[in-house]
């Protein structure tokens, strides 16, 4: 009994030797039939439009390539020409591989710049979402956030650089994502310390954005200061809007000396505007030398949170036009 089940054992392990032999001997038969055949053609994807398929091509060449079609497709170093592409600093990922009927396909994608940068030392070039330099090109006809003011330096990276550069990407970001602020800000302006500051299409007055944190919530108070202050009172009334403190809109009137007043006259222009929205949205607005068109100058100035009567709050985000 004990002979039947060795025999048993012993035929079903070689016939899953011969099964894997088989297999292996197959395998090695089509790599070498595919290796042993040519080259047919190629097929370039292009994912972009900062580097055309003529420079592809170019780099191909420049890498050992120079005649692509009917070469033994063994002779290719896929990975090296991989490599040689993605030196390019308009490519960001590059693929290559032969398929079924010996047809190499190049697969690159490009970077893509989301914004135009304009540096302290007069050059200028664009950024894409991870913060990498692309040279301009006179065949991209880009819109794009602009950024001036932008911190170079001769001898490497200076503390804060990564975190100016973070800023730049997230108001770029909100920029590119929301059509009404894009056509309304002309350029954000870096400072000496490097915050932002924004200048509009319309209208003299600057705009202190701050550091590049909480982006939506300081549009967010704009549009709402846009809406329910400039709308009545006009463009030309202050010269800085600063909307760099939480909850809160300073407006300094063009001028003016910054001066205190009596806070209870805010409160009352700050109702004003509270019982005049449809919508209802928690926030503060602080301002300076504030003239509603119905009264004596009135000045609203250090309200938070704490001067609102209970339920009194601002207007909130509208639909933007």
């Amino acid at each position: 009994m004990a002979i039947k089940i060795n025999i048993g054992k012993i035929l079903s392990t070689m016939i899953w030797g011969c099964i894997g032999a088989g297999v292996l001997v197959l395998l090695v038969a089509a790599i070498r039939y595919r290796n042993n055949n040519s080259c047919k053609g190629y097929v370039i994807n292009l994912t972009g439009s900062g580097i055309s398929r003529e420079e592809i091509l170019a780099l191909l060449t420049a890498a050992g390539a120079p005649k692509m079609q009917d070469r033994p497709v063994q002779s290719f170093d896929l990975r090296r020409l991989e490599t040689t592409l993605e030196k390019n600093i308009w490519v960001q990922k590059s693929r290559l591989f032969f398929d079924n009927n010996n047809i190499l396909h190049i697969e690159v994608i490009e970077r893509t710049p989301v914004t135009r940068i304009f540096a302290e030392d007069g050059n200028s070039f664009y950024l894409d979402s991870n913060g990498v330099r692309l040279p301009l090109l006179s065949q991209l006809p880009l819109r794009l956030p602009v950024f001036t003011g932008y911190p170079v330096t001769k001898s490497g990276h200076r503390p804060g650089d990564s975190l100016l550069a973070a800023g730049v990407g997230r108001i770029s970001s909100f920029l590119r994502r929301d059509p009404y602020w894009m056509a309304q800000i002309a350029q954000v302006n870096i400072t000496p310390d490097r915050t932002f500051e924004l200048e509009p299409e319309t209208g003299t007055h600057r705009i202190c954005l701050g550091d590049g944190n909480d982006v939506a919530a300081k549009f967010h108070r704009l549009f709402l200061f846009d809406q329910q202050v400039l709308g009545r009172v006009g463009l030309e009334r202050y010269q800085r809007i600063d909307v760099s403190y939480a909850g809160q809109v300073v407006a300094t009137r063009k001028g003016s000396e910054q001066r205190r007043y009596d806070s209870l006259q805010g409160l009352n222009n700050i109702r004003q505007l509270i019982r005049s929205a449809q919508q209802l949205q928690p926030d503060t607005v602080r301002q300076q030398s504030v003239r509603p068109l119905e009264t004596n100058t009135i000045t609203e100035q250090n309200l938070s949170t704490h001067d609102l009567l209970p339920g009194d709050s601002l207007p909130a985000h509208k639909s933007k036009p």
